[in-house]
């Protein structure tokens, strides 16, 4: 087995015809691999062998190691030899850091491949199963697609806009408070939610606050209730010295060429964690992919005095735009919400 190979007496196998549920299964050993692999995508793979049983489940390694095809194949062994691989990215057909993924898979002896999403990096973008179809493996492709897309929704924005996806994070009362009147704010939501905004940390490349954020409450940035790498630090602005933020960058440039920097460095996802005047200059350009919001199940009471974001309020109910709440989760009371803003707002940017 290899160092990133799974235990296949821990998965659950489904009919082995039942293409969607390998996938998932795929899936969720490709979560497994979410903080360490940037900027390579988080892959699973799973393989089922020509008797119908689950022979190798891999995920990708870190940068350098193998990829999840790769370990799915040398934990499947002699296994794989006229079986199918299902896969919840397309695999590679180029040399990198590691040998082309394809040629693993034909001298496997693989005979069907199950992808579910093809990869815009343009490197691949389609190659990888033209080379698979031209040796005569049967491919599928789609399985799971819109399910895959969103778990390496990330990835692919970097690959198709060169910059990394913008996720907002912010706490708040059910009034829309963000800090009680005299600035304090720890902690308006509870451990399970603070634990929670770490994995966040732990997912991305690079954290963003303001300077201003960093002179009132001197964050460290760090990520410390779950395991993960700590993220770039990033100031707009002057952190003064001493300040537990450093080392970091400190920016006083555009936003756009601050994520066309972080983009450039492999940064495939940044978490904007504020203040209000942080998060509103991001949500003016237009540049929020995506917000994560943690709201307690509380009143503060009064106008906000630090309210989610500092922006001109709308003039009339016409001027509102909705966005899309992707998924919500109930974390030991508090609630966490994923939201897509409108669409018209970012093509308007």
């Amino acid at each position: 087995m290899t160092e990133f190979s799974f235990d296949l007496g821990a998965i659950d196998a489904p009919n082995p015809s039942d293409d969607a549920a390998l996938m998932r299964i795929a899936m969720g050993v490709a979560e497994t691999a979410r903080t360490r692999t940037s900027p390579n995508p988080w892959v699973g793979a799973v393989v089922v062998s020509a008797s119908g049983n689950i022979v190798g489940a891999g995920a990708t390694a870190p940068v350098g190691g193998a990829h999840a095809e790769v370990s799915a194949l040398q934990q499947a062994g002699e296994q794989a030899r006229g079986g199918t691989l299902v896969v919840t990215l397309e695999p590679c057909c180029h040399v990198g850091r590691t040998p082309p993924c394809t040629d693993a898979i034909i001298e496997a002896g693989i005979s069907r491949v199950v992808v579910a999403i093809i990869d815009p990096d343009v490197q691949v973008a389609g190659n990888g199963l033209t080379t698979l179809r031209e040796a005569g493996i049967t491919v599928d492709t789609g399985v799971c697609g819109s399910e895959v897309l969103q778990q390496l929704l990330p990835y692919a924005h970097h690959r198709r806009t060169g910059r990394p996806f913008v996720l907002a994070k912010i706490a708040a009362t059910l009034d829309g408070h963000t800090a009680a009147a005299d600035g304090s704010s720890q902690w308006i939501t509870g451990e399970a939610a603070r634990r929670d905004a770490h994995r966040l940390r732990a997912e991305s490349d690079a954290i963003i606050v303001g300077a201003g954020t960093v002179r009132m409450d001197d964050p460290s940035l760090t990520v410390r209730h779950v395991e993960g790498r700590d993220p770039i630090r990033v100031v707009l602005g002057t952190a003064p010295d001493g300040a537990k933020v450093h080392p970091c960058l400190q920016w006083s440039s555009s936003l756009e060429d601050l994520l066309d920097e972080l983009g450039s460095q492999g940064c495939l996802q940044v978490l904007v964690e504020g203040g209000a005047t942080t998060l509103a200059s991001f949500y003016n350009a237009g540049l929020i992919d995506r917000w994560a919001v943690y709201i307690a199940p509380g009143f503060m009471g009064g106008a906000p005095s630090y309210p989610l974001i500092n922006t001109a309020s709308r003039k009339t109910i016409g001027d509102f735009t909705r966005g899309s709440i992707i998924d919500t989760r109930v974390l030991d009371g508090d609630v966490l919400l994923l939201v897509d803003p409108p669409t018209k707002e970012r093509a308007e940017h």
